[in-house]
């Protein structure tokens, strides 16, 4: 007894039609067509009402808050440090805010204010050390009394200073 051969695209996937059934007709419990064009309801159905746009979730205002925190605290020191010893220039006057002499704090003042200290006699970029710097001083002022060094990479300075 041989098999007849199977109707339709040997080659093709997916499940073959049982015996009997004509080809071309979905089997009974197939899904009904449905008017209309995909992806739009068919004429008369209710609209759906718009989306609403994504709200703010705590956690989302707290984090913009904190960013927000910590850039005016970012400026603030910026702003605050733009009158340190960087800034300074010969004839400016200086304030020591510390009496630590490893960090003296020193900020450029109005040289009215009662608080000026320190005239700056000379101001020279480079990364200057002990004797180095003092030799430096003698050079460019000589009635200088107190060398002030930072070493800050590419920022690096000496300022020759004398008692105001």
């Amino acid at each position: 007894m041989t098999t007849p051969p199977p109707q339709g695209n040997p080659f093709a996937q997916g499940q073959q039609q049982p015996y009997g059934q004509p080809q071309g007709q979905a089997p009974q419990g197939g899904f009904p067509q449905q008017g209309g064009q995909p992806g739009f309801p068919p004429p008369g159905a209710p609209i759906p009402p718009p989306q609403q746009g994504r709200k703010l979730s705590f956690k989302t205002i707290k984090n913009i808050v904190i960013v927000l925190i910590v850039a005016g605290v970012a400026i603030g020191g910026y702003i605050a440090s733009k009158d340190d010893a960087n800034t300074a220039a010969v004839g400016d006057c200086m304030h020591r805010g510390s009496t630590d002499d490893n960090d003296p704090d020193l900020e450029v003042v109005d040289c009215g204010d009662a608080k000026a200290q320190y005239t700056v006699l000379a101001k020279m970029e480079g990364n200057f050390s002990g004797l180095t710097a003092q030799n430096k001083c003698e050079a460019e002022a000589k009635d200088f009394q107190y060398v002030y060094t930072e070493t800050n990479g590419s920022k690096s300075f000496l300022l020759c200073l004398k008692d105001k």
